[in-house]
């Protein structure tokens, strides 16, 4: 698939495109968009909640949900988050760096696709 480079305005493709994809859908809010309601992730609305085991399996299921959801080209294996990014249980700063590894089928080959997407919480 082709597209535009949102930060260029250049014509991007392949797994570049893929990340910008993941990267748009996971920063998006949910109801954000005024034609597109559902587009986007619960994500931006979890990285203000405590580090806990409930709120890490409730940021999991966000991103997979969003993903699999808008961006059928992705095969999700794994979501990880920056360890650094975890203070004393807490995201620092209302920040979280999300870390996504999987792959494309193009031409019947599987192209790996790694995307880090950083979201920032509410103020």
């Amino acid at each position: 698939m082709i597209g535009m480079n949102a930060s260029t305005g250049r014509t991007i493709s392949g797994a570049a495109h893929l990340s910008q994809s993941v990267g748009i859908i996971l920063s998006t809010p949910k109801s954000i968009r005024v034609k597109r309601r559902p587009f986007g992730s619960d994500l931006p609305s979890l990285v203000d909640a405590i580090g806990n085991r409930e709120n890490l399996a409730r940021i999991y299921a966000a991103v997979a949900t969003a993903l699999m959801t808008w961006e059928p080209r992705l095969v999700l294996e794994s979501v990880t988050f920056d360890s650094a990014a975890m203070t004393s249980g807490e995201f620092s700063d209302g920040r979280l760096r999300v870390i996504i590894k999987g792959y494309e089928v193009t031409n019947g080959t599987r192209v790996p696709v790694r995307a880090a997407v950083a979201i920032e919480g509410s103020q």
